[in-house]
């Protein structure tokens, strides 16, 4: 690929961020601006910035990159990703849009009227955020080294900066902005160079798989890996069940009016993820045929358009699917950055928008130095361990907050505590050391079959034990949550006792 073609791919991505941000920043005067668009963003645009920042690094290189090593097991990523939003849906959008809350934090302490809980919960949207981050960064230095030859840093540090300066500038509404954009940019840019690669794989002869190909890589569970029916399971678990937990997610529902806008949102997202990922699989399955070598690589989407077509037409397709990898770096690093800038700036800091802009700075050193440090893993297994946290943590915290009233301070925390410290560990020990070989090995790499169930029971079970800690208020609450928005209630945003 020219080099040339691909930094400027990579200069207009930067550039349209900042100008669409600086757009935003007109707009942005309050607090609520800051931390949720001050509730006023339409379905139709929430869901495509919700697609923006939802399809990360994973979803744009990693998903082809597994399906190309590891054949049809991985196509459960997709299909997880996407089905999480019809739990979400049907579960808790309209509800946690009702509660008023600003961050998940806030949802904690509204919920079960408890700082500990609250604290909790910050601490673990923190480490999800910062989890997430780490392989974006990671990401943004593979793509500006391939194309670029720069060392694996500069593209983590660039993609940080640029989100820095539009966080700070002008917080949610400024990358609501920027991140409906993105998506569709990146539903371009692997959408038309794919209708080049399949026009020269007709023109070639339309290749099939390898005879052996077709016995292992094109069956699931053939794929010849350790425990590959348990792995699967808890793939699918983490994925169905860890979107709900995602604080990058979860604070997008908090910008719409109200529940029926929030469910209309996950709606029209689900469709939107539903044609984006279409795409990363047919990439995957083109790069089994023509650059098997780059088995365990996430550059198969880069390669391809080069290697089919070659040529300008080549470097140009090249450099648009550059621009799309460097659109998913910078629209999930927003996300980020702005639920963990959210909950650093209204906890440890003074709040406001000067602890905001502080907050974000914060909120994008720290993985952009574990990117620099941590083993490099396929980008995919590292968001797939951030699913595992967030659906041991934050699912049952969700569900039994929302939907069963005898929930108490003590179970939840112990519940955040136990399943959320097990699916840490199992993480820390994958990435730190792993992979481990037998059923062990499988079980820290895919934690959430058994890290989900122990979270759920811990907290049933310790709020069945503490009957009488039951919050005072919960039946009030119940109703905030639960109350059409066709009833005249008091809507307005909650805020913590503290404030």
């Amino acid at each position: 690929m020219s080099t040339a073609y691909g930094v400027t791919a990579v200069v207009l991505v930067v550039l349209a961020a900042v100008l669409i941000g600086a757009f935003g920043i007109r707009l942005s005067r309050t607090t609520s601006d800051f931390y949720v668009a001050s509730r006023t963003v339409s379905p139709l645009w929430n869901a495509s910035a919700i697609g923006g920042e939802y399809l990360s690094a994973a979803s744009f290189l990693g998903v082809a990159g597994l399906i190309l090593t590891y054949g049809a097991d991985m196509l459960w990523l997709p299909v997880g990703w996407t089905g999480g939003y019809l739990v979400l849906l049907v579960l808790v959008s309209a509800p946690l849009r009702r509660s008023g809350a600003y961050t998940l934090p806030d949802f904690a302490e509204a919920r079960l009227e408890s700082m500990a809980v609250r604290r909790m919960a910050g601490v673990l949207v923190v480490l999800i955020g910062w989890l997430y981050l780490m392989p974006q960064f990671q990401s943004a230095g593979l793509v500006l080294r391939a194309i670029t030859g720069a060392p694996e840093w500069a593209g983590g540090l660039l993609v940080a900066a640029v989100v820095a300066v539009n966080v700070m500038s002008g917080g949610m509404r400024s990358i609501t902005f920027v991140q409906a954009f993105q998506y569709w940019l990146k539903l371009t840019a692997l959408a038309v160079p794919l209708a080049f690669l399949l026009l020269a794989w007709r023109s070639g002869g339309a290749p099939g798989l390898s005879e052996r190909d077709v016995a292992t890589w094109a069956l699931p569970l053939s794929s010849g890996r350790e425990y590959g029916l348990y792995s699967t399971y808890s793939l699918i678990l983490a994925t169905f069940l860890g979107t709900m937990g995602l604080p990058h997610v979860l604070v997008r529902f908090y910008t719409n009016p109200d529940g029926r806008a929030a469910r209309r949102t996950t709606l029209v997202v689900l469709s939107l993820l539903g044609a984006f990922y279409l795409l990363p699989a047919v990439y995957g399955a083109l790069g089994r045929i023509y650059v098997p070598e780059l088995e365990g690589s996430d550059t198969v989407v880069l390669t391809l358009p080069g290697r089919l077509i070659g040529g300008v037409a080549g470097d140009l397709l090249t450099a648009l699917v550059t621009a799309g990898a460097f659109a998913a770096f910078l629209s999930t690093s927003s996300g980020l950055t702005v639920s963990v800038a959210g909950v650093i700036g209204q906890d440890i800091l003074k709040g406001g928008v000067r602890s905001f802009r502080a907050a974000a700075v914060l909120a994008v050193i720290v993985p952009l130095g574990l990117a620099a440090l941590a083993r490099s893993l396929p980008v995919a297994d590292v968001v797939g361990l951030a699913f595992a946290v967030a659906a041991s943590s934050f699912c049952p915290l969700l569900v039994l907050g929302i939907w069963w009233r005898r929930l108490t301070p003590a179970g939840a925390m112990a519940g955040l505590l136990v399943g959320g410290g097990l699916a840490c560990g199992a993480v820390l020990m994958t990435i730190g050391g792993g992979p481990y070989p037998g059923l062990l090995g499988a079980m820290l790499a895919q934690p959430a079959a058994w890290t989900v169930p122990i979270a759920f029971l811990v907290m049933v079970l310790v709020s069945l034990l503490t009957p009488g800690r039951i919050p005072p208020n919960v039946a009030r609450t119940m109703v905030r949550l639960h109350t059409p928005e066709i009833l005249d209630l008091d809507r307005g945003d909650w805020r913590p006792r503290s404030s």
